[in-house]
C-alpha cells in the first residue's frame, strides 16, 4: 500500500512538506496502533531516513510504539530498520521503556528479532533497563502495601508485577549483567531490592550470584553494603529474612561504611532491632570464624 507520490512536476518544496507530514503520521499510527497504515508509511519515510525521526520528546516511532504497548508494530519497524538502540530525550531506549513499564510481550519481540542490542545501555539517570525494571517492581511493592486497595487493584498491580518479573527474567536470560552500577550512586539491583524490602528479589539475583561474586554481596553504595541497608530498614516486615540471606551468601557484618559504622549499628531501636544486631552478632563470629580458617591454611 502507498500512502501518497508526488506526480511529475510537482515542486520539491511541496515533496518536503508531504514527506514531513509521512514522519509525523508515522508516530501517530504507532501509537494508535494502526499496523497496516504504519507499515505503509514506514516504507514511504525509510528512503527519506525517517525510521528514526524524533518528536518533541526524543522518541521515535519505535519508541512511541513501545511505549503504547504495540508489539506487532515494534516488530515491523525493527524489521524495516528502525534503531533499536534510539534514545529519547531521557536517554531511553526501547528496552529501557519496556523495562519500565512492564511489557514483557514487547522486550520479547525486541530481544527475539536478533539485531544487535545494548543491554547495558544507561539511561540520564544512570540506569540500565534492568535496574529500570528493578525500580519499577519496586514502586509496584509500595503501591502494593497501600491499605486503601480495592480487591480489583490489588489483581491489577498483581498482574503488573508478574509481568515485571517476566521482564527481569528476560533480561537476564538475553544476557543483562546484574552486576552493573548506576552512575549516579554506585548501586547495584542488590542495593535497589534491599532499600524496598524486595525479599523476591533479592533472593533471585542472591541465587543468580551463587557466590560467584563476593564482591557483589559487599559492594559499596554511598558508603553502605546491602546489609548496612537491610539492617538500617524502619521495622519492615522482611528485614529479618533478608539480613540472614545476604548473611547465607557471604555479606560481611565487619565492614565499616564512611561513618565507621558497621551494619550492626544501624539496626532500629526495639524489638525488631534486637532480632536483627543479634544476627549479626552471630554472623560477625561466623565471618571472623572463617576468615582465621583461612588464614591457617594460606
Amino acid at each position: 500500500m502507498v500512502l501518497w507520490a508526488p506526480p511529475l512536476g510537482v515542486g520539491e518544496d511541496l515533496v518536503t512538506s508531504v514527506s514531513i507530514c509521512c514522519l509525523r503520521i508515522l508516530h501517530i499510527y504507532a501509537a494508535k496502533g494502526l499496523r497496516a497504515h504504519a507499515r505503509a508509511a514506514a516504507e514511504r519515510v525509510k528512503p527519506l531516513r525517517g525510521l528514526d525521526a524524533k518528536e518533541h520528546r526524543g522518541k521515535t516511532p519505535l519508541l512511541v510504539a513501545v511505549t503504547a504497548r504495540q508489539a506487532a508494530i515494534v516488530h515491523d519497524l525493527i524489521q524495516a530498520g528502525a534503531d533499536v538502540n534510539a534514545v529519547d530525550n531521557k536517554g531511553q531506549s526501547a528496552l529501557h521503556l519496556a523495562a519500565t513499564y512492564g511489557y514483557a510481550q514487547v522486550l520479547q519481540v525486541i530481544l527475539s528479532l536478533g539485531f544487535p542490542l545494548d543491554l547495558e545501555m544507561k539511561d540520564f539517570e544512570g540506569h540500565t533497563p534492568l535496574h529500570c525494571a528493578v525500580l519499577a517492581h519496586n514502586a509496584l511493592l509500595r503501591e502494593q502495601s497501600c491499605q486503601s486497595l480495592t480487591q480489583e487493584q490489588h489483581k491489577d498491580l498483581q498482574q503488573q508485577s508478574e509481568e515485571l518479573e517476566s521482564c527481569i527474567h528476560l533480561l537476564v536470560h538475553t544476557g543483562a549483567s546484574i552486576y552493573s552500577r548506576d552512575v549516579k550512586s554506585n548501586k547495584t539491583v542488590l542495593h535497589y531490592t534491599v532499600q524496598d524490602g524486595n525479599i523476591s528479589l533479592l533472593r533471585y539475583f542472591l541465587e543468580l550470584n551463587a557466590f560467584k561474586s563476593k564482591d557483589f554481596v559487599n559492594n559499596k553504595a554511598h558508603g553502605n553494603t546491602a546489609l548496612h541497608m537491610a539492617a538500617a530498614l524502619p521495622g519492615h516486615k522482611n528485614q529479618k529474612e533478608m539480613v540472614q540471606l545476604l548473611l547465607a551468601h557471604g555479606a560481611d557484618p565487619s565492614i565499616r561504611n564512611l561513618d565507621n559504622d558497621q551494619p550492626i549499628h544501624m539496626a532500629p531501636s526495639g524489638r525488631a532491632g534486637d532480632q536483627v544486631r543479634h544476627l549479626l552478632k552471630k554472623g560477625k563470629v561466623a565471618s571472623a570464624f572463617l576468615s582465621c580458617r583461612r588464614n591457617a591454611r594460606s
